[in-house]
């Protein structure tokens, strides 16, 4: 049994600020020396990135679908020890998530037994707001719905009005953040700029000091230090530490999608863990393997062509037969070229074929479950996996058909279709996934990179 005093920040719908609002209490209770674990409600890669800035930590997901509801305790206890205090941001709406609501805000507070505040943009909006909390704490009395945190209000009569609608219905409100446009972050089309390219650390100052200012922070905390110990019954973040190997993770302004815990799965299985930027250095560091996670190699493609260096030890990487993981962004930049918003291509490391062309439509987004029809670095032919894709591009010129290395089939509508690529050792697609989900993968992996190594002659034996 863990005791962490924990509490879900949720909304009624995307948009409606709860990022913010959850980066500014993150500074506000970091200011006041709490030591303040994050987390993100589903698979969301950016958000996080604005969470550790403000709490000084590195943020976890937790998500139903990547990974079995049964660890996210596991996880929740684990990242949050030696805090003080864990908040969970949630996902779009509160009850929104895959099909049947899998991987919801709801579902992640159920799971975790913690209450829940939620945020309503109460923008041209009266007693209205006080009509939407009642629905929503009728819609599910399984979930916690504690009280609420109005936002975006005109005045202080606004304030007052919401106020006595809520006070009526017996809704506690905890905090009424008055509009303030200077508070918005940047966006672009995957949503949030990532952190790492917009390290706004007056941005963060000024959330805190606002929520500080507007939000009842001593109920707040009385609130979360209410909840019960929580059960911990699985130990998947704890490898054996059995393979001697070293893994290249591509990190910087171009790659950043990585979940913190399914990183740590590869370390603990003895994986050390080297980061490399394909963008700012000319060669690939002493490792085993290769990692690259997704991000915005289409507002980078000019710098990753023009380091032709880096472009060309990657590709010698995978003809000598290195092990590499290429996900979403990763994926494309392995490809033979990259075409952005504009219509310039530009070459790329010509791991695998075709060709990467950025679209103003979302292609596609959402949980996928995933067959590999062949055998791969990260198991037999059969395997299936749990991941999601989320992107702007398309690849062009590129046959799929029996060539795929995966069947992707679409959560919400059963569609199938062909994905990815498979090039000797190298495996790529728009596949995201969660290492802590796919243990089995994760190990495979792992194995192969350790084989390379044994084979290169960098350790003689397994650990």
């Amino acid at each position: 049994m863990k005791n962490i005093p924990r509490l879900v920040i949720a909304a009624t719908q995307s948009g409606a600020g709860k990022t913010t609002i959850v980066t500014g209490l993150l500074a506000a209770l970091r200011q006041r020396g709490i030591k303040v674990q994050s987390f993100k409600a589903g698979p969301d890669y950016i958000d996080p990135g604005y969470h550790a800035l403000a709490s000084g930590r590195p943020a976890h997901n937790l998500d139903s679908w990547l990974t079995p509801k049964e660890i996210l305790p596991e996880i929740l206890t684990l990242g949050a020890e030696n805090a003080d205090i864990a908040i969970v941001e949630g996902v779009m709406g509160l009850y929104d998530g895959g099909r049947n609501g899998i991987s919801s805000t709801a579902e992640i507070a159920k799971i975790i037994d913690a209450p829940v505040l939620l945020v309503i943009d109460a923008k041209s909006m009266g007693a209205s707001a006080a009509a939407i909390a009642q629905g929503f704490r009728d819609y599910d009395k399984s979930v916690d719905l504690a009280g609420v945190i109005l936002n975006r209000l005109g005045s202080d009569t606004h304030e007052n009005m919401i106020r006595k609608a809520m006070a009526e219905i017996g809704m506690p409100v905890y905090g009424a953040l008055h509009r303030d446009d200077s508070l918005r972050m940047p966006e672009r089309h995957l949503g949030l700029v990532p952190v790492e390219e917009n390290q706004e650390r007056a941005l963060i100052e000024r959330m805190g000091q606002a929520v500080a200012g507007q939000v009842d922070l001593e109920r707040l905390l009385t609130l979360a230090g209410s909840t019960k110990a929580l059960e911990v019954k699985e130990q998947a973040l704890s490898g054996t530490g059995r393979y001697a190997c070293r893994i290249g993770v591509a990190q910087d302004e171009a790659f950043s999608f990585y979940y913190s815990a399914s990183l740590k799965v590869l370390a603990s299985l003895g994986a050390e863990l080297v980061p490399f930027s394909p963008l700012h250095e000319d060669k690939l560091p002493a490792v085993d393997g290769l990692f690259l996670g997704g991000g915005f190699p289409e507002m980078f493609a000019g710098q990753l062509a023009a380091n032709a260096e880096m472009r060309g030890a990657v590709r010698q990487a995978a003809q000598a037969g290195m092990p590499m993981l290429a996900e979403c962004g990763g994926y494309m930049y392995l490809l033979e070229s990259l075409q952005d918003f504009a219509g310039q291509v530009y070459p790329m490391a010509g791991v695998f074929s075709g060709q990467a062309v950025m679209t103003e439509k979302l292609q596609m987004v959402g949980y996928v479950e995933a067959e590999l029809t062949r055998d791969s670095l990260l198991g037999k032919a059969g395997m299936k996996l749990k991941g999601h894709e989320f992107h702007f591009s398309k690849e062009k010129e590129v046959v799929k058909g029996d060539s795929a290395p995966y069947i992707f089939r679409k959560l919400r509508n059963n569609r199938e279709y062909p994905a990815g690529q498979q090039a000797g050792n190298a495996l790529g697609s728009y596949l995201h996934l969660h290492f802590a989900g796919c243990p089995e993968a994760a190990e495979n992996f792992v194995r192969q990179c350790a084989a390379f190594a044994r084979k290169r002659g960098q350790f003689d034996e397994e650990i």
